[in-house]
């Protein structure tokens, strides 16, 4: 069970001209998090996850340091043996050559093994990159899916308030105040949709410039190690490795190891940093109408801009449906005298025309449908069956509806019918339900497979380093040694030759 801490603070959201003083701020991640940070005197740092926060950058980064301290070491301490070597090599006598049978059987027994064992890591590097890759892509698809789905949805609620706004049946029109609101909701709409787009875009870019520069290591790594253990152990099938051979592959070896502790002590801090994230969310899907970090990089929507939205909203469609219901109420259904004349007079008559449901009261709570009241959503299939024939603006047959006044009902209903179906996305802006949805499935889908592949590259790299590291030591006492067999072969072979007692 995840633990997480809260404090009082500020923090903005999405659509907010003002910052919410003593709100509840989730610091996410906060045990997890607990670690040293080397800007900090080496304190420990207590933010929780935030990436926007340096402090947090650099404790994290500090707890993948193990790779790149042992990649120094290592640097210097082979830099040392290196030159000693050399200068073994180059100056020393054949004469003091000394040869161990025990010696040679366990080299090559370690360098077998050590092999083997760099082979493996390199397997599980091979094994990660791709499916971390994936992962990664499928991720940042996901998210900016999601994105684009909160976007297309907040254009279609903007889409039915204009066409709400120009809906018009007869005479009948939107009052002015609702006009207005609509025009000012729009211009709301339309800056959240902006910034909304904008974060996202952004936030999608980073994370695929952060981690584009780790793909042509990630891939070309693996390959040279390889190619240093086939090549080591073609030299060591020679019958004889001269000591420029060692020391080139040597240093090449080097070179190689120390990378690839570089490049495992990168994706831990990657595996580090995904682990806290999946934290993160799971702590936050406890507790998701508090503020967190999570808003600097997953935009939410400002509470007071979410109620506007969704005040005009019910507003409109509460007006909608009113408009329409005058209509019918006081000329379809209406026994108005001929000489009105049209359009208020058009021999209507027969069954009177049900009124429409109207999903709200005047103070926009929910309202349940009174008898003889239809849907909205079957209230152009209802009405069609008061629809009469017309003869110069007359009903020639029975019913009270013209074909024209048909059509602009129909097309009012259904504009409504779009209003109120937007609803639940509206209220889910205020609810975070989005977010829930988006962090849920990031955390259900995304982190598990995103963390074992961050730690099998980890792994990956941390072994083929060990293991190469191994193997190039033991190679070279190898070939030193193989070297010593050749040459106490050849005085052997001599001291044979020279004896007396030859045959």
């Amino acid at each position: 069970m995840h633990h997480h801490a809260a404090v009082e603070g500020n923090t903005r959201r999405i659509g907010a001209e003002t910052t919410s003083q003593n709100s509840t701020y989730l610091i996410l991640a906060a045990n997890r998090t607990h670690r040293k940070d080397p800007t900090d005197s080496f304190n420990y740092y207590t933010g929780g996850w935030n990436i926007t926060n340096p402090h947090y950058i650099f404790s994290v980064a500090y707890s993948a340091t193990g790779p790149f301290v042992f990649a120094v070491v290592w640097f210097i301490f082979f830099a040392v043996f290196l030159l000693c070597f050399c200068c073994r090599c180059c100056f020393c006598s054949r004469n003091s050559y000394g040869y161990s049978r025990t010696a040679y059987a366990v080299s090559v027994t370690c360098l077998a093994i050590f092999t083997i064992a760099a082979i493996g890591g390199i397997a599980f590097v091979f094994a990660g990159q791709d499916k971390f890759q994936d992962s990664i892509v499928n991720t940042t698809s996901f998210v900016l899916h999601e994105a684009d789905d909160v976007i297309v949805k907040l254009g279609d609620v903007l889409h039915d308030l204009l066409a709400a706004k120009n809906s018009s049946v007869g005479r009948a029109v939107l009052p002015d105040d609702l006009k207005a609101n609509i025009d000012s909701t729009g211009k709301t709409i339309n800056a959240v949709t902006a910034q909304f787009r904008n974060i996202t875009t952004k936030n999608s870019q980073d994370i695929r410039s952060l981690l584009s520069p780790l793909y042509y290591p990630v891939l070309m790594s693996p390959f040279r190690v390889l190619g240093l253990l086939l090549i080591s152990l073609f030299a060591t099938s020679l019958k004889a490795v001269e000591c420029a051979v060692i020391l080139i592959l040597a240093v090449i070896g080097w070179i190689l190891v120390a990378a690839t502790f570089m490049m495992s002590g990168v994706f831990l801090l990657v595996h580090n940093a995904v682990a806290d994230t999946c934290v993160a969310l799971d702590e936050w899907l406890q507790n998701p109408t508090a503020h967190s970090a999570l808003e600097e990089i997953i935009p939410q929507v400002d509470n007071q801009t979410a109620q506007e939205i969704s005040s005009v909203t019910k507003g409109v469609t509460f007006g909608v449906v009113g408009m329409l219901n005058g209509i019918i109420t006081n000329v379809s259904n209406a026994d108005v005298p001929p000489d009105v004349g049209p359009p208020l007079y058009f021999h209507q008559n027969g069954p009177l025309v049900p009124v429409a449901c109207n999903p709200y009261d005047s103070n926009l709570t929910d309202r349940k449908c009174a008898d003889g009241e239809v849907s909205l959503k079957d209230a152009p299939q209802v009405w069609k069956k008061y629809v009469c024939q017309v003869s110069g603006g007359i009903c020639s047959s029975p019913g009270r509806i013209t074909p024209d006044d048909y059509d602009q009902l129909a097309s009012t209903a259904n504009t409504s019918y779009a209003l109120y179906e937007d609803t639940p996305f509206v209220v889910g802006l205020i609810d975070s339900t989005y977010l829930k949805e988006l962090f849920g499935g990031i955390s259900r889908d995304y982190c598990p497979g995103l963390s074992k592949f961050t730690s099998w590259m980890y792994l990956g790299f941390i072994s083929s380093s060990v293991a190469v590291m191994l193997s190039l030591l033991i190679w070279i006492f190898y070939a030193r040694e193989r070297r010593h067999r050749a040459y106490t072969k050849k005085v052997d072979s001599r001291s044979s030759a020279e004896s007396p007692f030859a045959s």
